[in-house]
C-alpha cells in the first residue's frame, strides 16, 4: 500500500473507532491499579488491581481480534500472527502510581472536558496502552480483509508492573525471546533513545522521641511530593507564619504543620517545591527539633538543598545524559524513627556504587543509617539505526517538525531490551490548560487530539518497520 493510501485510510480508521477507544481507556481507568504485594496471591503477582486491569487491557485486545495471552499474572500480550514468528512489538502498561490528594477530577473515571481527557492513566499509561492496541487492530483488519499477512507478527505487551520493579519485564525476558525490535508509548516525541540510570535509597534516624511527634510526606519514592506534614509538640499561637506553611492546633497540647509545594516526577525537578524540603526548614529554622531529631533534620536539610546531588557529594554530569538528579521522595515515621527515601536518576559519568558509598558516608555522619534500594545502569541505542530512523522520520512527516532522538532521566521498559525506544505519546511543547494535571500528579490529563496524533503515527510507524523486514 502507497504511504498516502495508508494515511488516508488511517485517518478514516482513527475518526471510524475513536468512540470506542476512548470507552475502553475508561473501562481501565475504572481499575485502582497500584502494586499490592501484600495481596500477592498465584495468578496475582502484583496484586488483585493490577491484575484485573491486565484481564482487562487482554479482554479490550480479544475483543480487537488479537489473540491474546496472559502469562500467568505477571504480564500479558496479544498477537497478529504475521509470516514469521519472529515479532516488533509495543509495549505499555495498566498499572498505576497511587491516586494521591488533589484531584479536582474523578481520578477513577475518564472525563473529557475541553478536548482533554482527565483520569489516573490516560496519559500514564493506559491511554497509550489502548493506542497500542487500537494500532494493532489496524492491522488486523487489514488482513481479515485482504487475507496478506505482515512479514513479521505484531505483538502487543501489556505490562502491569512498570511503576514499581518491572517485574513484569524480567518474566516476560525469562520466557520470550526478544523482539527484532520494540518501542514504547510511555514517553514523549520525538523520540528517546537513552536513560539515566535509575537509582533509589532510604536514609533511617535513629530512635527520635522529642519535640517531633510524626513526619510524613509524599505518595510514591519517584515522584517530588506536593504535600507534607508535621505533629510538633508546640503552641501554634507561637509559631510564626510562612510562605505554603498552614500552622494549626491539633490534640493533645500538639501543633500541626502542613506544607503545600509544588510536585512532580523526579526526573524532572525543575520548577517543583519539594514540600518535605519546606517542613524540614520551617522546623529547623524555628527551633521544632531537639536531641537526635536535630542530627536527622540537618541531614534532611542536605537532600532538600539541591536537585543535582551537589549537597550530597554525588553530583555527575556528562554530555550524553546531563547531570545527575537526586530528590526526596517520601518521609514517614515507623517505630520512633523517621525514614526517608531519595530518588536518583545518573548518567554514566558515576555509578551506583559510589552514590551508595557517599550517601552512606553522609548517614554515618549524622549518626543515621543508610539502604540501598535499586540500581539500574543507563540505557542507550544507537539513534542511527534503521527502526529508530523510521519512527523519527515518520513523526517528523506527520508534524512537521525536524526532531532528533534524545535522552532522559525517567525509565521506561525499553532499558530493557536489546533494541528499543520510547515513543511518545506527549509532545512536550504543546500548550495546555493549567487545570490539566502531569503524570503522576492530579488531574493527569492529555489532549484528545494528541492521542489521536499518536495513534496515526503509530499505524504508520508499523507498517514501515514491517517493510525493513520484508524478505
Amino acid at each position: 500500500m502507497a504511504d498516502e493510501e495508508l494515511k488516508a485510510e488511517v485517518d478514516a480508521y482513527v475518526d471510524e473507532v475513536w468512540e470506542d477507544a476512548v470507552r475502553d481507556i475508561d473501562y481501565l481507568v475504572q481499575v485502582e491499579s497500584v502494586e499490592d504485594l501484600e495481596g500477592a496471591a498465584p495468578g496475582s503477582p502484583w496484586g488483585k488491581a493490577p491484575r484485573e486491569a491486565l484481564g482487562r487491557g487482554l479482554e479490550v485486545a480479544s475483543r480487537l481480534g488479537l489473540e491474546a495471552h496472559d502469562c500467568e499474572g505477571y504480564i500479558g500480550f496479544a498477537d497478529l500472527p504475521g509470516a514469521s514468528e519472529r515479532y516488533l512489538a509495543t509495549i505499555a502498561h495498566a498499572d498505576i502510581v497511587p491516586l494521591g490528594i488533589g484531584w479536582t477530577f474523578d481520578p477513577l473515571h475518564v472525563t473529557r472536558k475541553d478536548g482533554y481527557l482527565v483520569g489516573r492513566g490516560v496519559l500514564d499509561d493506559k491511554g497509550p496502552l489502548v493506542m497500542s492496541l487500537y494500532a494493532a487492530h489496524f492491522f488486523q483488519r487489514h488482513v481479515e480483509r485482504t487475507g496478506e499477512r505482515l512479514p513479521l507478527t505484531l505483538r502487543a505487551i501489556v505490562g502491569c508492573n512498570e511503576e514499581t520493579n518491572m517485574g513484569d519485564v524480567d518474566y516476560y525476558l525469562a520466557h520470550y525471546p526478544e523482539p527484532e525490535f520494540l518501542f514504547t508509548p510511555d514517553a514523549n516525541f520525538p523520540l528517546i533513545c537513552g536513560e539515566k540510570g535509575l537509582y533509589s535509597g532510604t536514609f533511617r534516624s535513629g530512635v527520635v522521641a522529642d519535640r517531633i511527634v510524626e513526619l510524613d510526606g509524599g505518595t510514591v519514592g519517584n515522584a517530588i511530593p506536593g504535600l507534607a506534614t508535621a505533629l510538633v509538640r508546640a503552641d501554634a499561637a507561637e509559631l510564626p507564619a510562612a510562605e505554603g506553611i498552614d500552622v494549626e492546633p491539633a490534640a493533645d497540647g500538639l501543633c500541626k504543620l502542613t506544607a503545600h509545594g509544588r510536585g512532580g516526577h523526579a526526573s524532572m525537578p525543575a520548577g517543583t517545591l519539594n514540600a518535605i524540603g519546606m517542613l524540614v526548614g520551617y522546623l529547623l529554622d524555628n527551633g521544632l527539633v531537639a536531641g537526635a531529631e536535630r542530627d536527622f533534620l540537618e541531614l534532611e536539610r542536605a537532600v532538600f538543598a539541591t536537585t543535582d546531588g551537589s549537597s550530597l557529594g554525588i553530583a555527575s554530569a556528562d554530555g550524553l545524559f546531563g547531570p545527575l538528579t537526586c530528590i526526596g521522595g517520601t518521609v514517614r515515621t515507623e517505630g520512633g524513627r523517621f525514614v526517608q527515601t531519595v530518588d536518583s536518576r545518573y548518567p554514566k559519568s558515576t555509578t551506583g556504587e559510589a552514590i551508595t558509598a557517599a550517601l552512606s558516608e553522609l548517614a554515618r555522619a549524622h549518626g543515621a543509617e543508610y539502604e540501598q534500594g535499586r540500581d539500574v545502569p543507563p540505557f542507550y541505542t544507537d539513534p542511527s539505526s534503521p527502526e529508530v530512523r523510521t519512527l523519527l522520520d515518520t513523526y517528523n512527516e506527520y508534524t512537521g517538525a525536524h526532531g532528533e532522538a534524545y535522552t532522559i532521566g525517567g525509565g521506561t521498559y525499553a532499558r530493557h531490551f536489546a533494541k528499543a525506544a520510547a515513543f511518545g505519546p506527549c509532545d512536550p511543547e504543546a500548550p495546555q490548560p493549567s487545570w490539566v494535571g502531569p503524570e503522576h500528579g492530579p488531574d493527569e490529563g492529555i489532549a484528545e487530539d494528541q492521542l489521536k496524533l499518536a495513534l496515526k503515527i503509530y499505524i504508520v510507524s508499523i507498517a514501515r518497520l514491517m517493510r525493513l523486514y520484508e524478505a
